[in-house]
């Protein structure tokens, strides 16, 4: 008897290199006073585009104004921008994904441009650098923490981007079904270029017009907050890829503290032949046990901070790459 053919489905379509299906996305908080004007810019700018409005518990009309606006508007009831970006990867089916924030200050009529940038070159990723970002709408404190971290970034990951904080990105469907994303907040588009450049994932920037906020708008970072939360997810993404160099810096701090510590007592050994502070001896030497032990844990985790590297990769080759028309 001969078996019925089944038709297979393929969850992880190719792009059709003819029509590309484009998604704007725009994750918004209170963002009434600006929504519709950014809506109207993006349908000016790419007219083909499905544009979702994510809203995040807004006290005001944002979600009703992105509807009269003509946009699909879905809500995300968990706090934070990571949240909603790790919600639209989730929900939305598009072959290219332009996201950008719901407040104004991206250039909409660039998005084709930057569209076109990641066919031409075949990229899965390309980032709308603020070329005026250092102005931050006058706020000092933004501009010095983002020419820090930015440097900060670029020690301990690799010099791929020159503004990890940028909103304004154009994604592949391959990028955005295979991130894994884990935070939260704000941190998200940092958690975004660490993953690229851990697995190599090619990418492009393009400088891009920063504008300023209305006047009835407001911006939702808190500089202080916000640089300390971000500090964190700099700590735990490097735990995460470099074990080996983080928790060698931390054996490295505590040998340092032993030999602080050993030292005045080995002076005094070396000229009478006693060691007077017993205790100070033994704690120099717990920390250069504990600085020993640290340093094997970190060389332990690197290699299977190297596996779950490749497991990556091999999330993100297991979808097509796109193949745009020339």
């Amino acid at each position: 008897m001969k078996r019925a053919a089944v038709e297979t489905f393929n969850p992880r379509p190719a792009a059709d290199p003819a029509e590309a299906r484009i998604a704007v996305t725009l994750p918004c908080y209170n963002e009434a006073a600006t929504i519709a004007q950014v809506i109207e810019d993006f349908r000016s700018a790419l007219p083909g585009a499905d544009i979702y409005v994510f809203d995040n518990n807004s006290t005001d009309a944002t979600a009703q104004i992105a509807r009269e606006a003509g946009a699909i508007v879905r809500t995300e009831i968990r706090q934070g921008k990571g949240h909603v970006v790790r919600r639209i990867f989730a929900d939305i089916e598009a072959d290219i994904y332009v996201m950008a924030d719901g407040d104004g200050t991206y250039d909409a009529s660039l998005a084709p441009t930057l569209v076109e940038l990641m066919k031409k070159n075949h990229v899965d990723m390309v980032v709308g650098t603020r070329a005026n970002v250092t102005k931050d709408a006058g706020r000092g404190g933004h501009a010095f923490g983002n020419r820090i971290f930015n440097m900060l970034f670029n020690r301990l990951f690799g010099r791929q981007f020159s503004d990890i904080f940028s909103g304004y990105r154009v994604f592949s469907r391959r990028f955005v079904k295979s991130f894994p994303a884990v935070s939260g907040g704000f941190e998200i588009e940092t958690e975004m270029s660490v993953h690229s450049c851990q697995i190599g994932i090619p990418t492009l920037e393009r400088p891009t017009p920063y504008g300023v906020r209305p006047e009835d708008s407001t911006s939702k970072l808190k500089t202080f907050r916000d640089g300390f939360r971000i500090l964190g997810m700099f700590m735990v993404l490097a735990k995460e890829t470099r074990p080996a160099a983080f928790f060698g810096a931390i054996g490295l701090a505590l040998t340092l503290a032993a030999l602080c510590l050993a030292a005045p007592l080995a002076l005094t050994y070396l000229q009478t032949g006693l060691v007077p502070r017993f205790p100070t001896a033994v704690l120099s030497m717990g920390l250069v046990i504990v600085a020993t032990v640290t340093a094997v844990c970190g060389l332990i985790l690197d290699s299977l901070a190297r596996a779950r590297v490749e497991a990556k990769r091999s999330v993100f080759l297991s979808y097509p790459a796109p193949e745009w028309k020339s």
